[in-house]
């Protein structure tokens, strides 16, 4: 099994930054690729970006491109979006998510593991 833990979210002002860190432990080298998503309150879990253990291909929604950058270190046990130029509709829960297929598609229904969220607030 896998457990992952985020950490790092917060309130932050509209073109603040902030970086969230997910902490994998367990069985982590059954993880093909780690992932961001995020809710908002009413709205279905949007996927946000996804790093690839393979080759450590990034991709992310158009909404973030340019402003978030997804990373992960050498050990593959803390993967990290930082995120820049926050505006208010990047208001939401932070999920951080595992998947055990090789080259997952951007739905939460390809990632098997989660974690419990982190709240990420821009407003001023």
């Amino acid at each position: 099994q896998v457990q992952l833990v985020e950490s790092g979210g917060g309130l932050v002002q509209p073109g603040g930054s902030l970086r969230l860190s997910c902490a994998a432990s367990g069985r982590t080298s059954i993880i093909y690729a780690m992932g961001w998503f995020r809710q908002a309150p009413g709205m279905e879990r949007e996927f946000v970006s996804v790093i690839s253990q393979i080759d450590g291909t990034t991709d992310y929604v158009e909404s973030v491109k340019g402003r978030f950058t997804i990373s992960r270190d050498d050990a593959w046990s803390t993967v990290y979006l930082q995120m820049n130029s926050l505006k208010p509709e990047d208001t939401a829960v932070y999920f951080c998510a595992a998947s055990l297929t090789p080259r997952p598609r951007a739905v939460p229904n390809y990632f098997h593991y989660w974690g419990q969220g982190t709240q990420v607030t821009v407003s001023s």
